[in-house]
């Protein structure tokens, strides 16, 4: 289209019917400089909208939307350890968390002001970070099977924390698992979980974990815990609420609160 607007220009000038026919020509040929910046400008507003809505932001939403995509509820234990200090108080001071990228969870509670943490690590750490190799040398976190006995003493840790390792048990090994936890706390079990139709990397499950996670509902998990003779920890529950309601935190998987064993 430009080049045949310069040809009709041309011969108006030609022709002498048009007045300062020379700037105009200059101004057609330095034009192709708009649509370049048009282009320029279009891209950026599309990168933009699509880093807004892959996760740009640092909301409550862009946490949901991260954990749809893959991301382990271990992360989730980690924005949510201010609610679980204000929910638990004292009983934050001597806490076990069990679940893949324990060495994580366990270096961040390590960094709370009076607080001691070990980790259990359910599979093989074939990658770990000099920070995690240090940990297990120190024997604060463990590789342990969590299908069978935890390698600890009844009411060993004030605290237990779960997150994402129940997801790959059958209910023959919860029945196992989840009382070992109860066993060996004095204050109660915090279990995160994902929710169903969370979208998880299988090549990475089936390599790691051996079979892909079984995301179960809430209402499952609670007929679980009724049929187990498993207590909920309503007080917790309510506390923990509270506390999310008041620094508007608003969890990306499921949290059950679990009493320990007598």
């Amino acid at each position: 289209m430009s080049r045949r607007v310069a040809n009709a220009t041309r011969r108006f000038a030609d022709g002498g019917g048009i007045p300062f026919v020379g700037a105009m020509q200059s101004k057609t040929r330095s034009s192709p400089l708009l649509p370049i910046g048009i282009l320029v400008v279009g891209a950026i507003l599309l990168i933009g909208y699509s880093f807004s809505g892959s996760g740009g932001s640092t909301g409550d939403g862009d946490a949901v939307s991260r954990i749809e995509g893959g991301v382990p509820c271990s992360l989730e234990v980690l924005r949510a350890l201010p609610v679980l200090k204000k929910a638990y108080g004292d009983s934050m001071h001597k806490v076990l968390h069990v679940g893949p990228d324990t060495c994580s969870v366990v270096s961040q509670l390590l960094k709370e002001e009076d607080t001691k943490a070990w980790g259990v690590e359910p599979y093989d750490l074939d990658e770990a970070g000099a920070n995690c190799k240090r940990l297990v040398r120190r024997a604060i976190v463990r590789v342990a099977d969590i299908k069978f006995s935890l390698p600890y003493r009844a009411k060993s840790f004030s605290l237990v924390i779960v997150s994402d390792a129940l997801d790959y048990l059958s209910p023959r090994y919860l029945n196992k698992t989840i009382p070992e936890l109860a066993r060996v706390s004095t204050d109660g079990v915090v279990i995160f979980t994902g929710y169903p139709g969370q979208q998880r990397p299988k090549v990475a499950e089936l390599s790691k974990f051996g079979r892909p996670a079984k995301l179960r509902s809430s209402s499952w998990w609670i007929r679980y815990f009724f049929q187990s003779k498993l207590e909920e920890n309503e007080s917790a529950t309510k506390k923990f609420d509270q506390a999310s309601s008041k620094r508007s935190y608003k969890p990306a998987c499921q949290v059950f609160h679990l009493k320990s064993l007598p």
